[in-house]
C-alpha cells in the first residue's frame, strides 16, 4: 500500500467530485468528502477535488462569493492547492484550478468518484475510463430515480453506495436495475485519532444534524420521511433519564411547534453553525463530546438499507460510543460494544444505561470498532479493486 509520506510516486490520477462549499460553513459535510480526497491521497494516488457550484443568480462573482472564501480556507487548511477547484456549473469560471487545468487533470485521469453524479461537465467526463457514480444518501437516490427524477446514472460505469443492504430481501427499495458495490463510509484514522476521556467537555450525548433536509418520498404506500419524523417519537427521552441531550440542531426557527416539544422536554439545543461550521471546529466537537445519539432519517430507517452514518465513524474513531437508530446496519456493524442499536426510545434508554456502566470500555471499543470497519486505507482500497482500477 502506497503512503506519499514514505516518497512512493502516486498509482492513480483520481478525480473526486463532491459538495464542500455550494453550502459553506458545514464542517461535517466538508469532511464527509475530505476523507475520500485525503484517504485516496494516503494511498499514494494523485488526486484531485472538483466541486461544481449550481448556476444561480448571484450578487457576487464567483470569486468574490461566501462559497470561494470557505472553499479557499479548507484547501489551505488541508494542503489542496493545485489538486482543487469550485466550477462553475454549465461555465468555465472556476477558483482554484483553471478550467484548462481541469480538463488536463480529466486527460490523464484513471478514475472518477463522482458524488450523486454532480459532476456533468461532459468535457470533464468523457476522457475518464472509469466513472464512480457514489450514493451517500441511499434509499432517497434510488427512489428518487424510481419516481422518474434524472439521476444522471447514465454517465457513470459503476455504482457504490453506503446502503448495505441494497438489494437484499430485507431492503424493498428497488436498485433501479444497477449492481450496486456496497461500502462503509470511511475514515481517515490518523486525522481522526482516539481523544483521551479527560478530553470530554459535553457532559451528555451530542450529535450535529438538520431537523429537515430536503423533500420526503412516498413510494408505492410507504412513507419515506426525514429526520424530524424520526425524532419526534423520541421527543420525551431527555425526561426520562438523568443523561443530558445536546444535539447541534439546524432547525429553522420557523418550527415553533417542534421547537417549542423540544424545549419542554428538556433538549438543549447548540447551534452547528458556531460549534461546527469549519472542519476543525466539528472535530473539535466530535471529539469532546461523551457519546452521540445519532437518530437517522426516517427514510433510512422504513427503508432498512443499513446506512450507518460518516459523522458515527467519526465518533467512534475518536474513541466516543455511539447510540445509533437502527437502519439495518446491525447486519454489518455488531452492536453493544461502542455502538448500540435502538428503535424505540426505550432501547435507546437501555443502551444509555449500558453505556454508563463501563464508559471506558464502550469508548475502547468505540475506537477498535472504526479500525475494523471504517479505516480508510482498507475501505478505500477495496472501493477501487471493486471497480476494477487497481488489482
Amino acid at each position: 500500500m502506497n503512503d506519499p509520506s514514505r516518497g512512493h510516486a502516486p498509482c492513480l490520477t483520481i478525480l473526486f467530485s463532491g459538495m464542500v462549499a455550494a453550502d459553506p460553513w458545514q464542517g461535517g459535510a466538508t469532511w464527509a468528502v475530505l476523507q475520500y480526497v485525503l484517504g485516496l491521497s494516503r494511498l499514494g494516488h494523485d488526486v484531485y477535488l472538483i466541486e461544481p457550484v449550481p448556476a444561480g443568480p448571484r450578487r457576487t462573482s464567483l470569486q468574490e462569493s461566501d462559497s470561494a472564501t470557505y472553499f479557499r480556507q479548507v484547501v489551505r487548511r488541508f494542503a489542496l492547492e493545485g489538486r482543487a477547484a469550485l466550477l462553475a456549473a454549465g461555465g468555465t469560471e472556476t477558483v482554484g484550478l483553471t478550467y484548462d487545468e481541469l480538463r488536463a487533470a480529466a486527460r490523464r485521469a484513471d478514475l472518477l468518484i463522482n458524488v450523486s453524479g454532480m459532476l456533468a461537465d461532459e468535457a470533464l467526463l468523457a476522457p475518464v475510463p472509469r466513472r464512480v457514480y457514489l450514493d451517500l444518501d441511499p434509499a432517497f437516490v434510488q427512489l428518487w430515480y424510481a419516481q422518474g427524477i434524472n439521476m444522471r446514472f447514465a454517465a457513470h460505469t459503476h455504482f457504490v453506495t453506503v446502503g448495505q443492504n441494497l438489494g437484499r430481501e430485507e431492503c424493498p427499495v428497488p436498485t433501479c436495475g444497477i449492481d450496486w458495490i456496497a461500502m462503509a463510509q470511511p475514515v481517515v484514522l490518523s486525522h481522526w485519532p482516539a481523544a483521551p476521556i479527560s478530553a470530554i467537555a459535553h457532559q451528555g450525548l451530542t450529535t450535529v444534524a438538520n431537523w429537515r433536509g430536503y423533500g420526503s418520498v412516498e413510494y408505492e404506500g410507504t412513507f419515506y420521511g426525514q429526520k424530524a419524523h424520526s425524532w419526534r417519537p423520541l421527543v420525551a427521552l431527555p425526561t426520562r433519564t438523568s443523561e443530558r441531550f445536546m444535539p447541534a440542531l439546524s432547525i429553522h426557527p420557523g418550527e415553533a411547534a417542534d421547537l417549542a416539544l423540544l424545549a419542554a422536554n428538556r433538549w438543549t439545543l447548540l447551534d452547528p453553525a458556531r460549534v461546527a461550521a469549519t472542519p476543525d471546529e466539528y472535530q473539535r466537537f466530535v471529539r469532546e463530546s461523551k457519546a452521540e445519539l445519532a437518530v437517522a432519517k426516517a427514510g433510512y430507517v422504513v427503508s432498512r438499507c443499513g446506512w450507518f452514518s460518516d459523522r458515527s465513524a467519526c465518533y467512534l474513531a475518536s474513541g466516543r460510543p455511539v447510540i445509533a437508530q437502527e437502519t439495518g446496519f446491525t447486519r454489518w456493524l455488531p452492536p453493544g460494544e461502542g455502538v448500540f442499536a435502538f428503535s424505540t426510545a426505550e432501547q435507546a434508554l437501555s443502551a444509555i444505561e449500558a453505556m454508563n456502566r463501563d464508559y471506558a470500555r464502550h469508548a475502547r471499543a468505540a475506537r477498535a470498532l472504526a479500525e475494523t470497519y471504517f479505516d480508510s486505507d482498507a475501505v478505500l482500497s477495496r472501493l477501487l479493486r471493486a471497480v476494477g482500477a487497481v488489482q
